[in-house]
């Protein structure tokens, strides 16, 4: 789920960037890509990509 909102976010920053839009500092095409990266790495590091409860096995 992590890798898709990364992927989401690197989306958003190709577009402010490519298109020169001004915008606050907080939404730097620089500081999407790193908030992209932190989710892709997130999601590589196993956290966020879902819940599983433990198995049990059956006899």
């Amino acid at each position: 789920m992590l890798a898709i909102v990364g992927a989401v976010i690197f989306g958003i920053a190709f577009v402010i960037n490519a298109t020169g839009t001004e915008t606050d500092a907080a939404f730097t095409p620089t500081s999407l890509l790193l908030l992209g990266l932190v989710c892709v790495a997130l999601h590589l590091g196993g956290i966020g990509s879902g819940w599983a409860a433990p198995r049990r096995r059956r006899r």
